[in-house]
């Protein structure tokens, strides 16, 4: 070889090294991350979670190309302080939303949204924001870059309102609703709805397809909040309608049986069509997908819990602290990085998930009750555990619980009786909580006692600011 032919041939030898050291030094590209939170969804309503009676194909795959969590709880038993421990970080004991009504984030709230919108990401909610009202704490004032749904949480209790809000305006839509029972309600778009075009879950589904389409060539967060399979409490006597009810019509099923199945399904379509717009746009093996339930199933509008069996083995339903009120079916994929097909137990709440992608993105996470639940999603590291986890509930008397390893202590009536007795469970060998065991453990009894008071902070009134 002549001495031009070995300089050329080295040069690129040496370039071709010096790329590699590039590119191995270059920190890795930020995920995507889309968390989809159902409205009302049960432990037992996915089939990947024991639903022998409804399918969810679509789901079932979510969970069989990543991990399933079963032992994941959600932030309250109803929607509004749920969504505020999601969003900010603090359980129920320190949030500044434990119930639901008309309540609002503080101003020194922090969200995940800001916090990831720091880190450099494109920000969206779609759907149900549920912890404010129009002009007080819109999505778009708390990290969000864009916005399309429902602000105030009653509003989205009816699927077919006579308006929708994007980014702080109202966009009209073709739905009309009765006079008579619209001067009854004070409520945004609430009443019967005298001609149902416009579906909202379907135009949310449209609008969740948008944006990552819009944003495919920057990192971004999607925070999709789905109002279903919630009750249409609002919109209408038949709480479970939908535009048809397809492929149940045909079932020897009350209606409103249809309504809750159809809805099942198209929350599972949407799944498969937002898995599908994220290969189309190459974005899959970037992209983290959560999916998971905002509280217990509901009994709501005509329909019956155990129809389908929604809590599966577990006690209780939504506006329950027993474990049917607030274990819920978590889901998590990201293909490459969350092995395939793996299940964990790890016991983990939505004060994890703030914390969470804050670590995936890199940004710097303020103070919060959760811990990172990173090394269990990506199977890699030392999971640190909660020492406990806490909930307290300020409707049905007030309610609290703790679960520390196996024990569940439940205390009701909390406004009355503040220091009542507290009922316990061994969730390990009794996950149906049927067998009180308080009278043979006075010592975990008083452990629990301790823990709910020193959890507790108390607040100037149910969605107040803390003292």
């Amino acid at each position: 070889m002549d001495r031009r032919r070995f300089l050329a041939s080295s040069g690129i030898g040496t370039l071709a090294f010096l790329l590699r050291r590039v590119a191995d030094a270059a920190p890795a590209p930020k995920p995507n991350i889309i968390y989809i939170l159902a409205d009302d969804m049960g432990y037992g309503d996915p089939s990947c979670f024991g639903q022998a009676k409804l399918k969810t194909p679509h789901l079932d795959a979510l969970a069989a190309d990543g991990l399933r969590l079963t032992n994941h709880y959600a932030g309250s038993t109803v929607c509004a302080p749920s969504r505020c421990v999601l969003m900010t970080g603090l359980h129920t004991g320190h949030c500044s939303v434990r119930t639901n009504g008309n309540v609002r984030l503080t101003d020194d709230d922090v969200t995940v949204a800001q916090v990831l919108k720091k880190a450099g990401y494109s920000t969206g909610c779609i759907g149900k924001w549920g912890v404010g009202r129009p002009g007080l704490t819109d999505p778009n004032d708390r990290g969000f870059d864009y916005f399309y749904g429902y602000v105030c949480m009653n509003h989205a209790h009816n699927c077919f309102p006579e308006f929708i809000i994007r980014n702080g305006q109202k966009v009209p839509l073709r739905n009309v609703l009765e006079e008579s029972w619209k001067q009854r309600r004070t409520l945004p778009g609430a009443g019967v709805a005298a001609k149902k075009v416009d579906f909202v879950p379907h135009l949310c589904q449209k609008e969740a397809i948008a944006f990552i389409e819009r944003n495919k060539r920057k990192p971004f967060f999607l925070y999709y909040a789905l109002n279903i399979p919630h009750a249409n409490n609002e919109g209408g006597r038949k709480g479970m309608e939908v535009p048809s009810y397809g492929e149940f019509a045909k079932e020897d099923w009350p209606d409103p049986e249809k309504g809750f199945a159809t809805m099942i399904r198209y929350i599972d379509g949407y799944v498969k069509e937002i898995r599908d717009k994220l290969k189309e746009a190459g974005l899959d093996k970037n992209t983290l997908v959560m999916f998971t339930s905002d509280n217990g199933p509901h009994q709501e509008g005509g329909h019956k819990m155990e129809y389908f069996d929604s809590n599966g083995p577990l006690r209780g339903k939504k506006r329950d602290l027993y474990e049917g009120g607030v274990r819920v079916p978590t889901i998590a994929t990201w293909p490459g990085v969350i092995a395939a097909g793996r299940e964990s137990g790890h016991v983990s709440g939505f004060q994890d998930i703030l914390p969470t992608f804050a670590e995936l993105a890199g940004a710097t996470c303020p103070k919060t009750d959760g811990i990172s639940m990173a090394p269990t999603l990506l199977g890699k590291g030392e999971q640190k555990k909660h020492p406990h986890l806490f909930w307290e509930f300020y409707e049905g008397g007030g309610k609290r619980a703790v679960l520390k390893g196996k024990w569940k202590g439940v205390r009701l009536n909390t406004f009355r009786k503040p220091d009542g007795p507290i009922e316990l469970y061994d969730i390990t060998q009794d996950i149906s909580e049927q067998k009180n065991l308080a009278s043979d453990h006075p010592d975990i009894v008083a452990d629990m006692a301790r823990i709910m008071k020193e959890e507790h902070r108390d607040l100037r009134k149910p969605g107040g600011k803390a003292k």
